[in-house]
């Protein structure tokens, strides 16, 4: 049975305060400086006479075509007045990705909302629930901010878990993949998928660091979870439109599936995941099985992790 059709909640327990948006900046700018190594920009290494991991402060700022005044105060977390062109130098002088640019730029210079950002349910619209209906054979679901699952489909549901029998606010990729061990049995390289999900709710937070559902979720698995607090001092930030993941299915065994991500286009918080198997594939007769009897399976609990 499709359970895409639950409501996310309204709200959330632990809300409350937000993020620092100028401790983020401060700390994301030192920890690109900190991964930095003198040979990587062309710069001498002095050795044992460097008193800081990676470049320093006036090393950036030369590279960058700012002064080291302008750049400190940079890098203590006020961005106000900062230009496009200024951040785009620091940009590459930090060697950052283009996912790392764009953060850098939401959290130096985020947008001026006219109204304080709310943090209402996200709605995923019917014809969206009833094209993941039609997908029969193939698991796809939406997720939106927080890495919060929206709907799927029966397959999905067949492959991940049956995510209507948790509440709404515990359909979360992060709640399931730090606090729940059946998700570490699930993903053959779970590390990977933990650092996903930590990178994706870094862009959330430089996106929204005013989003209170967000700090608490953050807070919650820093005390919870020993490895998101390690994950999450990274600062590393990143999008992953596609690729493969490794599966254990409890029933079906060692899946290889392929992904791919669609930003949906009348809402770029959402995202729409497919995924599919190489043609003619161990893994393609798998999906093929559990399409076939994957409703069944679902209501007996065997067919997918028990959450």
């Amino acid at each position: 049975m499709d359970s895409s059709r639950d409501e996310q909640p309204d709200g959330a327990a632990g809300t409350g305060r937000t993020l620092d948006r100028r401790a983020e900046l401060s700390e994301f700018l030192r920890s690109r400086r900190a991964r930095l190594k003198p040979e990587d920009v062309g710069l001498p290494d002095f050795g044992r006479h460097r008193r800081v991991p990676g470049l320093r402060r006036e090393e950036l700022a030369q590279l960058a075509g700012v002064s080291v005044a302008y750049y400190t105060r940079l890098e203590q977390g006020n961005g106000k007045n900062v230009s496009a062109e200024v951040l785009g130098s620091i940009a590459r002088a930090l060697r950052l990705t283009d996912a790392e640019h764009a953060h850098l730029t939401h959290l130096a210079k985020p947008k001026q909302h006219k109204k304080k950002f709310s943090a209402r349910s996200q709605q995923v619209r019917m014809s969206l629930r009833q094209l993941l209906d039609t997908m029969d054979g193939v698991p796809s679901y939406v997720v939106g901010r927080r890495t919060e699952i929206l709907a799927w489909n029966r397959m999905a549901a067949a492959v991940f878990g049956d995510w209507s029998e948790l509440p709404p606010a515990e359909r979360n990729w992060a709640r399931l993949v730090f606090l729940r061990p059946q998700y570490r049995e699930l993903f053959v390289d779970w590390e990977q998928k933990a650092i996903d999900i930590v990178c994706a709710l870094r862009m959330d937070a430089g996106c929204h660091p005013d989003d209170p559902r967000l700090s608490a979720l953050v807070g919650e698995l820093s005390v919870k979870s020993e490895e998101f607090r390690r994950l999450w001092a990274t600062h590393d930030v990143k999008e992953k439109s596609h690729g493969v993941k490794l599966l254990h299915h409890p029933l079906m065994g060692d899946l290889a599936l392929q992904f791919e991500s669609f930003r949906l286009p009348d809402d770029s918080e959402q995202s729409m995941l497919i995924y599919h198997a190489e043609p003619a594939s161990p893994s393609a007769e798998a999906l093929r099985l559990l399409a076939s009897w994957g409703a069944d399976a679902i209501r007996s609990g065997s067919s997918a992790p028990s959450v």
